[in-house]
């Protein structure tokens, strides 16, 4: 499979600098939504890269530094619990995405987007670009974006773990897990939880 299809065809279109973008922690009751914007060398070779969700947590960790290391430019951006309750999940995370995008050092002419969608009710991605269902399986850039993005949230949530101890986020990173929906009815919410996903309990 080429994960440099779409790539190539925006050169071709005329594009220059392609970055691929992604969000990590979309479903999750409690966090930040993360997002990632990566330009790679076109062929840059990142043995191993994959869409995060189908790598182990140590390959993610092993790829981390490495797409850092070849990227042309990259960057992260997160969209807190707060603004998720107070705007909805999709809109924070295409902000989070054009976050990230705005935070390049390099700036891209043209994105490409993991998922089918672009905008929601308060954000919008700007940027000229394409949106790409499986995205993270589909072009590099994408998939470099989801590892850092997937990492980045991960390791949020293990401090936060460390500053509520009692919620183990360490161990379901926020997700809605049998444990995480137990210590939460032993406790209540934290101040990281999204009030909004909180609704069945």
């Amino acid at each position: 499979m080429d994960l440099w299809q779409y790539e190539r065809e925006a050169l071709e279109e005329g594009h220059t600098l392609i970055c691929g973008c992604d969000e990590a922690g979309a479903g999750p009751l409690a966090g930040p939504v993360y997002a990632a914007a990566v330009i790679l060398p076109l062929g840059a070779e990142i043995d191993g890269l994959n869409d995060s969700k189908k790598l182990t947590q140590k390959r993610r960790e092993a790829l981390f530094p490495v797409i850092q290391e070849r990227a042309l430019a990259w960057a992260v951006a997160w969209v807190d619990a707060a603004e998720i309750d107070a705007t909805d999940i999709l809109s924070a995370r295409v902000r989070a995405m054009q976050l990230a995008i705005d935070k390049l050092s390099v700036r891209p002419d043209f994105a490409l987007i993991d998922g089918n969608r672009d905008r929601g009710r308060s954000a919008a991605i700007t940027l000229e670009h394409r949106c790409i269902v499986k995205g993270d399986s589909l072009s590099a850039s994408v998939a470099a974006a989801s590892v850092l993005a997937k990492v980045s949230r991960d390791r949020f949530m293990v401090e936060m773990a460390e500053r509520y101890p009692e919620y183990r986020f360490d161990r379901h990173k926020g997700y809605g897990t049998a444990l995480h929906y137990q210590l939460l009815r032993t406790y209540g919410p934290s101040p990281i939880h999204r009030r909004t996903f909180l609704k069945n309990l």
